[in-house]
């Protein structure tokens, strides 16, 4: 049966573009199936003259390409109303305290209010001050805040943010939002490992050749080069998605699947990364950019690039998680833009059984492969028997399982499934601060031996457009014996 949650949002940032794409779109499926009913209310605040009937026709037009009726539309975005804020300014936040309480009463929401913040992360620090400070965080519900990334900008800036954070809301209450961890196949991750003995049994370094994880992007950077181009895709993709899915596959198991156990593991496996020095970077890591081709403008001449910049669009790394049951396995990782196609998946590679009774016959790995997206499914690679008469010989076999598309309809978007883990109380899906710190300690040390290591034009910008990156990425693998599983490139 489902159960409707009680809660007033407060959206710093409630007219900009992630507003509108992702958080709008998600609340309105949490209305349709009824986990959000009556009793809600959201507050969208921003710079912007609007009143609360502009915003609620963005709010409508935001959901105007889904499955929803007039009637739907109307009296879900009836629920939402707008405040022009200044985050600097005290008085504004005295304005938005009465009309909290006003929405708190007439919704009776019990005092339940979540703190959005989709803005800049140097407003993070100043918001959580005049929130807690001008009275509206309540006495008598929960006050949880989520923060969007990046969170910092290294470590030292990661924890001068979070010792201001903390001071007004306690850990427990604070919700680093990470959209990665709510897709389906990522979730999926510790079924298919702690359900299973099959798998559970081999999930370690005796059993485990490899693992690949792959996040490619078509596109390029877009609207986004001048973010891009002081973040770049250490910073932009590895230090968040890519390092939090090290963790989901690199823990151990949890004592319970509740998010304190999942917590307490992730942060284990977290610190158990092997932070490299100067000589290890070189060896683990390889970086790129793209340069033009295929119809596409290179990175440097992009708007607001610089010409000579050293920003990575493309890096690949071979990362090591020194606990226990993953010690020694190689973690292989890349990601980057303008890759051939968009896709994320992880490859897990077993290794081959010891002694081969088939003699010169070549036995490929097996491999079980997470499929993100775009089509979410699974897929495990095992060796089999060649239907022949006259001989016998082995053949490479695939067991698939992708979701139909009536499941496919019905799966919940990340944020669509993160929001419905706030109003929970649910953090097993969000990033804990040592969390986040561990994986900041890993990429300093990467990005220091970069910064340290200015590259001539035609080093940097290394691969074409449509490509799958540098060819040093795939001699990263070769070294090893190992070659990228997920090849689009070369079908």
């Amino acid at each position: 049966m489902t159960s409707e949650q009680k809660a007033l949002f407060i959206i710093f940032g409630g007219t900009g573009d992630l507003a509108q794409r992702k958080l709008y779109p998600s609340l309105f499926n949490l209305y349709k199936q009824g986990y959000l009913k009556e009793h809600f209310a959201v507050v969208g605040t921003a710079r912007r003259p609007w009143n609360d009937e502009r915003y609620q026709e963005i709010v409508r037009n935001s959901i105007s390409g889904m499955e929803v009726t007039a009637k739907q539309a109307n009296e879900f975005s009836s629920h939402f109303y707008y405040q022009a804020h200044n985050v600097n300014d005290t008085d504004h936040y005295e304005t938005l305290r009465k009309l909290a309480d006003e929405l708190d009463s007439k919704y009776e929401l019990e005092g339940n209010r979540v703190f959005y913040l989709a803005m800049s992360p140097q407003f993070f620090s100043t918001i959580c001050q005049h929130v807690k400070t001008q009275g509206l965080v309540t006495e008598n519900g929960y006050n949880r805040v989520v923060i969007e990334k990046p969170f910092g900008h290294d470590v030292k800036s990661a924890t001068e943010l979070n010792e201001s954070i903390n001071q007004y809301f306690p850990e427990k209450d604070v919700y680093r939002i990470d959209h990665y961890l709510g897709k389906e196949m990522i979730q999926s991750i510790p079924a298919l490992r702690f359900s299973n003995n099959i798998f559970n049994a081999l999930w370690n370094y005796r059993y485990i050749a490899n693992i690949q994880i792959t996040l490619s992007e078509a596109l390029g950077v877009e609207e986004r080069a001048g973010y891009y181009e002081n973040a770049g895709a250490l910073r932009d993709m590895v230090q968040n998605h890519i390092l939090q899915t090290v963790a989901m596959l690199t823990m151990n198991a949890p004592t319970m699947y509740t998010d304190q156990d999942i917590r307490k593991e992730k942060i284990s496996a977290l610190k158990a990364l092997r932070v490299y020095d100067k000589d290890g970077v070189k060896q683990n890591f390889v970086r790129g950019q793209y340069g033009p081709g295929n119809g596409q403008v290179g990175y440097r001449e992009e708007n607001q690039v610089a010409p000579d910049s050293q920003t990575e669009t493309f890096v690949a790394g071979r990362i090591f998680v020194d606990n226990m049951n993953m010690a020694g396995v190689p973690i292989y990782i890349r990601t980057g833009k303008r890759l051939t196609k968009k896709e994320t998946r992880i490859d897990v590679v077993f290794k081959n059984a010891p002694y081969n009774i088939f003699g010169s016959e070549s036995l490929k790995r097996n491999i079980l492969s997470f499929k993100v997206e775009p089509n979410p499914g699974m897929e495990l690679r095992l060796n089999g028997k060649e239907v022949n008469f006259d001989e016998y010989r082995i053949q490479s076999m695939h067991l698939r399982h992708s979701h139909g598309e009536d499941t496919r309809s019905k799966m919940p978007v990340g944020y669509e499934k993160l929001l419905y883990d706030v109003l929970q109380g649910d953090s097993a899906s969000f990033s804990h601060w040592e969390e986040v710190y561990y994986s900041w300690r890993f990429v300093d040390a990467v990005r220091q031996a970069w910064d340290e290591e200015k590259l001539s034009q035609e080093e940097f910008q290394n691969y074409t457009c449509g490509s799958m990156g540098p060819q040093a990425a795939k001699e990263l693998l070769k070294e090893d014996g190992n070659e990228w599983y997920f090849r689009p490139d070369e079908n």
